[in-house]
């Protein structure tokens, strides 16, 4: 039976940032008459409420019902705020900190000063607050302030809530637009999956479908068109077939093929969409293809007097270094003297490295400044320890801009934010990028910006590695474009070294059989078969002698799956290991965000870039000695600490950044005992541990496997089915994805168009 119940809110039990789920007690007006109820002065309310504080009268309507672990609870339906009345009540609000810049003491003086007129003192006449000792006019205005965003706050949540919006939603749509949120929304609502963080189309759409929005809408079509479009990105490609892009739209929407090609004219002709022959594009992402190509030819230059410079060099590196390098590696040396651009790629144990220190050494010998740089943070320390140079993430290369300037050239990702651009170019004579098949069309759109046409280029990468997260294919589109210098490095040095790791990861890559039987030192292959058994291998792995194997701590040891869900996917995973390598305990605290639960020593990873997050630097005492901007996706690190009275979480990443997080950017972070392998490019741990269960084909191949197994340095274990193996080691088809670039520089060259 519903009831309703006024009274003053005693305490927050539980309330979760991201959806407003509230557990609070309820210190009701009148005894409740509920026989089943421990204490009729005492009530549990639960539901979704927008904004709450202890001490703040409240009119609870809901139903009671019994809860199997906490007893009865009274099931929130609806609420209002009510005003407290009564010079006790008002105190108790005031005191309780409901209003940002009042305690008790405060609160009391106030009291005192205005009696039962207080809380219409301070919704109609707050500058009188100043009156009261203690107060002066600017903290009185402030004080003002807050409630009126707090009141605005409600009031525009509550009127939200009758679109169907829930409240964690409701939540981020306040603070994108302020008081203008319900207005926003009745004028275009599908503004909200292009400028709201977590809100999609689908959210959008159930919105505007709620608000009256015809199905058949202009506002709509427009919307999903642009939304097939981005969701392409997310898998990789570039552009869409025309003919896939309006059967996916008229899927989405359910509206005929007539209104699709209308919208897609009409996004045309607003720049929002670009078509190219029989393919479409969203335009920033097209104009970004054009721009790059347009650039990269710029560079293509040639410097004739470099060949005798680098062939003197070659003869005194390979004196100082007492190394000899090889046919390939003197070739990459000179091309990069000779040239603007050098492309240089090679697999595992092929002396990328060597060659690459090689052509430092060079342009240090002809007094050129060198800067160098990799996509993720643990790629560039690697690049950093490998040739003994400082080597930084391409995105701290380019300097994220403190303003958070915005810029239409990226959607999802923005390199407006960046301060180096044409205006303000990398003070450097050349630029070597490491881990090339990591870098996306965006990405290395804005590397492009930054450089001068004099400038050199070397991009470095396995291109029969995984291609990038991000949208594009950029090092193969480049290679696939016969306009550069590539070598291509193929002679193992690091057999000896890395024995069965290196020639089979080469088996893999060739598709030559290997040998999962072979007494290796650093190449094992465990037979299970079912996900119970998988687990508790790797469970045992974590736990025996393979870190002490490996010189290495638990933690460092990395699990890689080829998949998120299912048993043996990446999110099981992360429960499990946690739980036993990170289990609850009253020493750690511990803060839960939706079905996650981060726990301080917790490894997690940061899943998006975020250029306005604050990082800092400290020394060996503890002292800032470094400040900047930006977290990127891919970054590792462990929690540190976790506040619930600032509401932060401390991350101290892999790359020495300590980061503090707010609460409602916890959903940036992942756990990450285990990830996907796809997550793993650019890195390269101890050991890893990858399970092997039956999956999807066009996932599952060989692709995949290869660059699983080069991210080990020491060991790498493959836990699972041996049929799972070798079917992804024959399977040699990539899921192929839709990328322009290699066509745009074709083009730009008066070439006919290569297919990658």
């Amino acid at each position: 039976m519903m009831v309703t119940i006024e009274g003053c809110v005693d305490k927050i039990i539980y309330r979760n940032e991201d959806n407003a789920y509230t557990v609070l007690v309820l210190i009701p007006k009148e005894a409740v008459s509920d026989q089943d109820l421990d204490d009729p002065y005492e009530i549990t309310c639960v539901g979704i409420f927008a904004s709450v504080s202890a001490g703040e009268n409240l009119r609870v309507t809901g139903d009671f019902v019994n809860h199997e672990s906490f007893g009865r609870q009274l099931k929130m339906k609806e609420y209002e705020e009510v005003a407290p009345t009564d010079t006790e009540s008002l105190e108790r609000y005031l005191s309780s900190g409901a209003v940002k810049g009042i305690g008790p003491a405060l609160a009391s003086r106030i009291i005192k000063r205005f009696g039962d007129k207080s809380f219409q003192i301070l919704e109609t006449q707050p500058e009188r607050l100043a009156e009261v000792k203690g107060i002066s006019k600017s903290r009185a205005e402030q004080i003002s302030a807050d409630l009126r965003a707090k009141s605005a706050q409600r009031m525009v949540m509550l009127a939200l809530s009758r679109f169907g919006i829930t409240a964690g939603m409701s939540l981020k749509i306040y603070n994108k637009y302020g008081e203008d949120a319900v207005s926003v929304i009745k004028a275009n609502p599908y503004r909200l999956a292009e400028e709201v963080d977590g809100i999609g189309f689908r959210s959008a759409d159930k919105i505007a479908l709620a608000s009256g929005f015809s199905l058949q809408s202009e506002e709509r079509a427009r919307a999903g068109i642009e939304y097939v479009l981005s969701e392409a990105l997310t898998a990789g490609n570039t552009y869409l077939l025309t003919a896939d892009l309006k059967k996916q739209a008229m899927e989405l929407l359910n509206v005929p093929e007539q209104m699709i090609d209308n919208q897609i004219f009409s996004l045309t002709m607003d720049r929002r969409i670009k078509a190219s022959g029989d393919e479409t594009y969203l335009y920033p992402i097209y104009r970004m293809e054009m721009r790059c190509a347009s650039k990269l030819l710029a560079m293509r230059k040639s410097y004739e007097d470099g060949t005798k410079a680098a062939d003197d060099a070659i003869s005194e590196i390979e004196s100082e270094e007492e190394m000899t390098l090889d046919t390939e590696q003197k070739k990459a040396v000179r091309v990069a003297a000779e040239n603007g651009i050098l492309i240089l790629t090679g697999g595992p144990g092929t002396g990328k490295t060597t060659t690459i220190r090689s052509i430092i050494r060079y342009f240090e010998m002809e007094n050129k400044t060198v800067v160098l740089a990799a996509p993720t943070g643990r790629a560039a320390k690697r690049m950093s320890q490998a040739v003994e140079r400082d080597a930084m993430t391409i995105h701290r290369l380019l300097e994220v801009e403190n303003n958070g300037s915005m810029d239409d050239d990226r959607p999802g990702s923005n390199p407006g934010m960046f301060s180096r651009n044409e205006d303000n170019p990398i003070e450097a004579d050349a630029v070597i990028i490491d881990e090339m098949s990591m870098v996306d069309i965006t990405i290395f759109y804005s590397l492009l910006r930054a450089v001068t046409d004099d400038m050199r280029l070397i991009l470095v990468g396995d291109a029969d590695q995984l291609p990038s997260v991000g949208p594009g294919n950029v090092l193969k589109d480049l290679i696939a474009s016969e306009a550069f210098p590539v070598v291509r490095l193929t002679n193992i040095f690091r057999q000896k070294e890395s024995g069965d790791i290196v020639l089979n990861a080469h088996r893999i890559k060739n598709g030559e059989p290997v040998d999962i039987d072979k007494q290796s030192r650093d190449f094992f292959f465990l037979k299970r078969y079912d996900a119970r058994n998988i687990i508790s291998t790797i469970l045992w792995l974590l736990h025996s002698n393979l870190p002490k194997y490996v010189g290495a701590d638990i933690f460092d040891i990395q699990v890689l799956s080829p998949t998120r869900k299912g048993l043996c996917g990446v999110e099981n995973l992360n429960r499990i290991l946690q739980d036993k390598l990170n289990p609850p305990s009253q020493s750690r605290d511990e803060k839960t965000v939706g079905e996650d639960i981060f726990r301080v020593g917790d490894k997690v990873m940061q899943t998006k870039n975020d250029y306005e997050m604050d990082w800092e630097r400290d020394d060996k005492y503890g002292v800032a000695v470094e400040k900047g901007k930006g977290v990127y996706n891919g970054d590792l690190g462990r929690i540190a600490e976790i506040n619930d009275y600032s509401k932060e979480m401390l991350i101290r990443f892999d790359d020495g950044h300590n980061v503090y997080y707010p609460y409602e950017r916890l959903d940036n972070l992942s756990l990450a005992y285990a990830m996907t392998i796809h997550k793993s490019q650019g890195s390269e741990y101890p050991a890893v541990i990858i399970p092997l269960l039956s999956g999807p084909e066009v996932l599952y191949n060989r692709n995949l496997l290869y660059t699983a197994v080069t991210r080990a340095k020491k060991s790498v274990i493959l836990v699972g089915d041996e049929k799972v193996f070798f079917n992804m080691e024959k399977n040699d088809r990539e899921r192929k994805r839709q990328s322009g670039l290699c066509k745009r520089i074709r083009e730009a060259m008066g070439l006919e168009d290569r297919k990658v």
